[in-house]
């Protein structure tokens, strides 16, 4: 079962309760999400669908939460339900049901190719609120950022397009940037870090250390939602920029969240997995394309089989990552934040990394089903990192 499965699932055991008249709800929400249990979180998937509902329909979110639970747990393919929080329902899947969902979710990523997690959520948004314009003189990171979360926007099918030299990004419109004093990423449906929440800044407050203090009245237009922005960290780095190779320049720029300084440069340009997540990622990527070169020589290729294989802790932990990209990419999107995408990047290479010694045969072992299995979650390994490495300016190298 796949998250949007999972999601479709939630929504009919909600329709079922408010036709037994169990739920007294006029209007269903119009997305129930279907996410990754927090760290030291319960079971397989988890949804808040019970807080959502339970302010229409006058319950307790746990009363609620109860509601669904019974529905769930005669949904075949999933083991257990249980309540966790304030009223979150935590759902733990069969094994078939798992395995099940390794083979649709590989094919998937097959079939879509670097396009995989792209999707329409954010298909309405009005197009003054995605149109960015970037101040002239504006410095590298407003630019890098600006780029990157247009991508990002663009891949949520939202018409989000950057002109340059737009002023000077003090005084213009819901989606401009600025430079020099107090430059913001306007937020499209709320602050960035609550998507559809109250309007605010995100990070450093004006005037902290490191930045550059907004004008009393940018900060009155901000607490009254006009303009929810994006503080950007100010200070520029130590180092030249312009002298770095040009992927080392874009991590630097965009791995930190944006109200974070730069990062250092120096780590980014020793080729270790330790403690340089743009190598990390590259190096992710070039393993998983010799793996398909390697297979060739070997005379086996790619092609995804339910077994036992799936079972196996690697493919389990490299499973979850590539499930999570395309609520990753819409969360980047919504908050205007490549760092998420960054980051996740480095959690599904660390979790390939920990896989790729499975993939082919050793010694005088046969090709079998298994390893063609593994050698195609290998393959969409690669496809969702050079895809997402895409989408924040960086190359995806074969060879390193």
């Amino acid at each position: 079962m796949t998250p949007a499965d999972l999601s479709l699932t939630v929504a009919h055991a909600v329709r079922r309760a408010v036709g037994d008249g169990d739920l007294a709800v006029r209007e269903l929400p119009g997305r129930l999400t279907v996410e990754r249990p927090r760290p030291g979180g319960l079971g397989d998937w988890a949804t808040n669908a019970a807080l959502q509902l339970a302010r229409p329909s006058g319950l307790p979110p746990r009363e609620v939460a109860e509601v669904l639970r019974r529905r769930l747990l005669d949904v075949p393919g999933i083991a257990r339900v249980d309540i966790t929080g304030p009223g979150f329902l935590n759902l733990t899947l069969r094994p078939d049901a798992r395995a099940g969902a390794g083979r649709l979710l590989v094919e998937r990523v097959r079939r879509e190719g670097m396009r995989y997690g792209y999707g329409d959520a954010l298909a309405g948004l009005p197009e003054d609120r995605v149109h960015f314009r970037v101040a002239e003189g504006a410095g590298p990171r407003v630019r890098a950022l600006t780029a990157a979360v247009a991508a990002l926007l663009r891949s949520q099918g939202a018409p989000a397009r950057v002109d340059e030299g737009g002023g000077d990004g003090q005084r213009g419109g819901a989606g401009d940037l600025g430079h020099g004093d107090g430059p913001r990423l306007a937020s499209p449906g709320g602050s960035p870090g609550t998507p559809g929440g109250s309007p605010g800044t995100h990070g450093t407050s004006p005037g902290s250390p490191g930045t550059h203090g907004a004008s009393r009245g940018a900060r009155s237009r901000a607490s009254r939602g006009a303009h929810p922005g994006l503080r950007l960290h100010a200070r520029p780095p130590h180092y030249d920029l312009a002298a770095l190779p040009s992927d080392v320049r874009q991590w630097a720029l965009l791995r930190p969240a944006p109200h974070d300084r730069v990062l250092d440069a120096a780590p980014l340009l020793r080729q270790t997995e330790s403690g340089n997540g743009l190598f990390t990622v590259q190096y992710a990527h070039a393993r998983s394309a010799a793996l398909l070169r390697n297979a060739a020589d070997l005379g086996f290729s790619a092609a995804y089989e339910d077994g036992p294989h799936d079972a196996h802790p690697g493919a389990a932990e490299l499973l979850a990552a590539l499930g999570d990209h395309p609520a990753v990419l819409l969360a980047a999107a919504r908050q205007h934040a490549p760092d998420r995408l960054a980051r996740h990047l480095e959690v599904l290479a660390d979790a390939f990394l920990g896989f790729q010694h499975t993939v082919l045969p050793l010694g005088d072992e046969k090709p079998s089903a298994a390893h063609r299995s593994r050698l195609a979650l290998a393959e969409a390994a690669g496809t969702v990192l050079a895809g997402g490495l895409s989408l924040l300016g960086v190359s995806a190298p074969t060879r390193l």
